[in-house]
Parts: C-alpha cells; structure tokens; sequence
C-alpha cells in the first residue's frame, strides 16, 4: 500500500528521497540526456554486438585455417607488376659493378684523359680547317635550292628543268665532301665524319625542301586556276588570330630557308608550329647537360673504350675465338653506356636546345624506344626526326607508285644501310661494308623477333641486338682500319 501511495504521490517519493539522504545514500541528480545517450546506445549495439561476433568468428578462424588458393608473387598468373624494389636494386648493382670496372680501368692504365687529344682528331694542321671550310661551303647548295625554287614559282624554270637542277645539286651535296675527305690528306677521320653528317642532314633537308614546294605548286595549279593570286593569297603573310600564316610563295626567303636549315627536323612545312617565348631556365638546362655529357662522353672514350680496342688488336689478329668473344663482352658496356649518353645528349638536349632557341613548338624527337617489343618499332620510335622524313618522303611516296609494303620497308632499310656506310666508310678511306651489312641483318632479326618473341621476350632480344651489335662493328672497323694504316706503316 505504501509502495503504491509512493508511485501516485510526488510528495511522497519527494519524502522519500530526503529521508534517503538523510540516512547518508547520497542521490545525485539524473541528467536529461542519459535516456537520449542509453537509447543510441541501445540502438547501435546490434550492430556493435554483430561486429564484435564477427571479430571473434575471425580469429578463430584464422586459428584453425591460414592457407588460401594463391599465386606467387613472381608468378605472372598473380597480376604483381611492382618491381620498383627491384628496378632499384638492379641501377645499384649496374652502378656498383661499373664503378669496379673503371676504378679497375684506372689502377691499371692511370688517368688517360688529355683534352689536347679531342683537337688532334679534328685538325692535322693548325693552321688548315677543311673541316670548316666545308661547313661554310655547304650554305651554296642552299642558295642554289632557293634560287631553283624561286624561278619555279615564277614558272621561269620547267618543272623538268627544275627537278634536274635539284638532282644535280643534291648529288653534288653527297659526292663533294666526300671527294674532298678522300682526297685531302689533312682531313681527320673525326672531322670527315662530322662534315659528311652535315651534309647528309642537309640532303634530307633540302629533299623535303623540294618535295614540299613541288606539292604546294601542283595544289595551287589545282586550285587556284580561275582566281588570280591577289584572290587565294593576298600577301605573303596572313594574320589569323594573331599567328603569322605563311603561304606559298611566300615562303620562298632567305629567312624562311635559314630557320629550316637550323631546326631540328628533317621534314619541310611551310609553317611550323611556335612555342610562345623561350624559358631562359630551360635552355640554360639543356646547355648545361651538353657542356657535361660532352665532356663525359671524350672521358669515357679515352678512358674506357681505347684501351678495350687496343688490347682486342691481338686477339683478332690471332683470330682467337674465345679471346675475341670476351673482348666483344669487354667491349660492349662501355660502347652501350656511350650509346645512351650520345642519345641523351644529341636528341634530348642539344635538340631541345635548337628548339627552345628557335621557339620550335614540336618536340617529339624520340618515343619510348627502350620499351621496345620488336625491332621495327625500335627503328621507327629513337629517331622521330629520320622516321618522320622516311614515312613522308620515301616509304609512302613507294606505296602510292604500287610497291607493296614490305619492298617499301626493304628500300627504307636499303636507304638507311646505305648512309650508315657512308658516314663511316668514306672518312675512315676504308670500305668493309661492316655498317651495311648491320643494318641489311636487321630485316631478318626483325621478322624473327616479330614471328616468335613477345613481350619481355622481344624486349631483352631488342636490347641484345642493340648491346652485341654495336661493338661487334667497332671492333671490325677498328681491326681493318688498324691493319690497313699501322701495320703497312709498321711494315
């Protein structure tokens, strides 16, 4: 009865409570949001409650059973592809074992490196500069394709005419410094062989020079019969949003041709693209690396590759097989490690630096060769400019008259051959057909490596090629060149 008088009378548990105090049971005061905090409590504790089982279902599980169907991770069914780890051991290793081989190098031999030397290569005589004189000879065979050009957009030369004018001027530009090379004493195999890349280049150049004129003056006839040429081109130059648009004729002047004899590119456009200011931070970049790698490649070529050559004179003149097959390995890293400090110094820096001087907007001079799976992508992604002038100029142009692709591909690597002997036959006055023969072998390993490798497979035979190669043709080169001079001197 009590209990029931103290649930229905506030006065009654009010009492209560203050007796309860009163005999010493201190009752705190109840906070408003207890109810509130114990109903989410209650309201999450399923769920806390289904966690907490399943953490416990877990390790238990992982108590009785720890295996499970899996893959190693050096598998290729397991899809790991993260091999940084290894990517970096692999450069240490690389950096580590060259660091013995050259401090081997120079325990044995000392510091051979003489800046002296790198002039000697390039002048006989101080005070005669073939080599220069044929650098400045070549800007006559320039004239003569702009003063061509310019008579053939006046119609005062056929196109016959014109087209023989160009034959002859080109053939000249092949045939004139290598007649001097071989018939001038004083003219260093260095410095021919810099003279002839000179004028090859500038084959290729005025090639496409030519080809490009010619094919504005056929879409011009085709076009532009019934308008007068006030109508179809106004000026020389057309402003439109701000860039300058050159068209034909116009772009036959001097300023014209200059800007595309120094450019790096081989194929002709009437309008380049342009970057829009030169970054002085950038070109100050490029000019360093050049200054650097150039330095590193005469240290390490004096200091590495010559004396490799120079003790695989015996061997090979012994024809000592296994001999000749560890000097050929003993060869090829540093001829490989020169290889790619040569790509990186003329087709990274010193070709962005010509780009970056002369606002040259297209700056794919290479793509990513080293990723190469066969050797006809390799060919047609370490040297853009080459294949750009290939495909343009010589490889469709043979598709359009009827050959089929693969005499094309055959005529291009025919082309190549032939030029590779050229830059090096001619100022080493020796023809062996070393270089010819290197480049006609790759049109068998390219369809061999196209046929049955893939993948990592044609990858590490691209590379192989690359790193055997090379040094097996330097070292016939340099056998021949050394049995033909000092042994008839020795003799």
């Amino acid at each position: 009865m009590s209990a029931h008088l103290r649930r229905h009378h506030p006065a009654s548990v009010s009492g209560s409570r203050t007796a309860e105090q009163g005999r010493g049971g201190s009752l705190e005061p109840i906070p408003a949001n207890i109810g509130r905090e114990a109903g989410r409590h209650d309201r999450r504790s399923p769920e806390t409650a289904k966690s907490d089982k399943k953490k416990r279902g877990d390790d238990t599980s992982d108590r009785l059973s720890c295996h499970k169907i899996q893959e190693s991770l050096l598998s290729s069914a397991s899809g790991y592809n993260n091999y940084r780890g290894i990517l970096n051991w692999c450069v240490v290793m690389l950096v580590l074992s060259n660091a013995r081989l050259f401090l081997e190098n120079l325990l044995r031999y000392g510091v051979l490196v003489d800046p002296i030397q790198v002039i000697s290569l390039f002048l006989n005589d101080p005070y005669s500069w073939p080599a220069a004189c044929l650098v400045i000879v070549s800007n006559v065979f320039v004239l003569v394709a702009l003063y061509t050009e310019r008579q053939l957009s006046k119609s005062s030369f056929s196109e016959l005419v014109g087209y023989l004018v160009h034959c002859i001027n080109m053939a000249t530009i092949l045939t004139f410094p290598a007649a001097v090379v071989l018939l001038v004493p004083s003219v260093t195999p260095a410095g021919g062989a810099f003279v002839l890349g000179v004028y090859t280049i500038l084959f290729l150049k005025l090639y496409s020079y030519k080809d490009v004129n010619m094919w504005c003056r056929e879409l011009s006839t085709a076009k532009a019969k019934k308008l007068a040429r006030s109508l179809s081109c106004p000026t020389s130059q057309q402003f439109n949003g701000g860039n300058r648009t050159v068209c034909y004729p116009g772009n036959l002047t001097i300023r014209d041709m200059f800007y595309f004899v120094f450019a790096p590119t081989l194929c002709y456009e009437l309008n380049f693209p342009r970057s829009p200011k030169i970054r002085m931070s950038f070109l100050l970049r490029r000019l360093f690396e050049m200054l650097f790698f150039i330095q590193l490649l005469v240290g390490l070529t004096q200091q590495w590759m010559i004396p490799v050559i120079q003790s695989s004179m015996k061997p090979l003149e012994d024809m000592d097989l296994s001999r000749m097959f560890e000097r050929l390995l003993r060869l090829a890293v540093p001829n490989h490690l020169l290889w790619l400090v040569f790509f990186y110094c003329f087709f990274h820096s010193s070709m962005n630096f010509t780009a970056e001087l002369l606002r040259f907007g297209d700056r794919q001079f290479y793509k990513d060769w080293w990723n190469s799976e066969t050797v006809t992508y390799f060919w047609q992604n370490w040297n853009i400019p080459v294949h750009k002038w290939c495909l343009r100029h010589f490889y469709k142009p043979l598709l359009r008259r009827g050959f089929s692709k693969i005499v094309s591909q055959s005529a291009v690597f025919f082309l190549s051959a032939f030029f590779h002997e050229y830059l090096v036959s001619v100022p080493l006055r020796m023809f062996r057909l070393w270089a010819f023969m290197g480049m006609m072998v790759q049109l068998p390993l390219a369809w061999f490596v196209g046929r049955f490798l893939r993948g990592n497979y044609g990858n590490a035979a691209v590379w192989i090629s690359l790193i055997i190669g090379q040094p097996f043709a330097v070292l016939m080169y340099v056998h021949d060149y050394y049995v033909l001079h000092y042994r008839q001197e020795a003799d």
